[in-house]
C-alpha cells in the first residue's frame, strides 16, 4: 500500500460494530484507497485532492489525504444500514 491508513477513536468503533459484510466490504473500499486515493474515491464538495468521501453499499467516509506524509485518515464514518 502506496498510503498508511490513520482513524480516530470514534470512526474505529463504527467499524467495529459493523456487521461482518459491511465491514469486510469497508476494508475492501479502504486498501483500494491506500492505493490510489483519488481513483478510489470521490470528491467532497470542492474538488481539492484532499478531503474525498469513500461510499460502500453500507458506509459513507470522510477521509483526508495527506499526499506528503502518505497517510489517510479517516475522519469520519457514518454506516448507514
Amino acid at each position: 500500500m502506496l498510503f498508511r491508513l490513520k482513524y480516530g477513536a470514534d470512526a474505529e468503533a463504527v467499524h467495529d460494530a459493523m456487521p461482518l459484510d459491511a465491514s469486510a466490504q469497508l476494508s475492501s473500499a479502504l486498501a483500494a484507497a491506500c492505493n490510489d486515493p483519488i481513483e478510489a474515491t470521490e470528491p467532497y464538495g470542492e474538488d481539492d485532492g484532499i478531503v474525498r468521501t469513500l461510499t460502500t453499499d453500507h458506509a459513507i467516509a470522510v477521509l483526508l489525504v495527506g499526499e506528503i506524509t502518505k497517510t489517510i485518515t479517516v475522519l469520519q464514518l457514518s454506516f448507514v444500514g
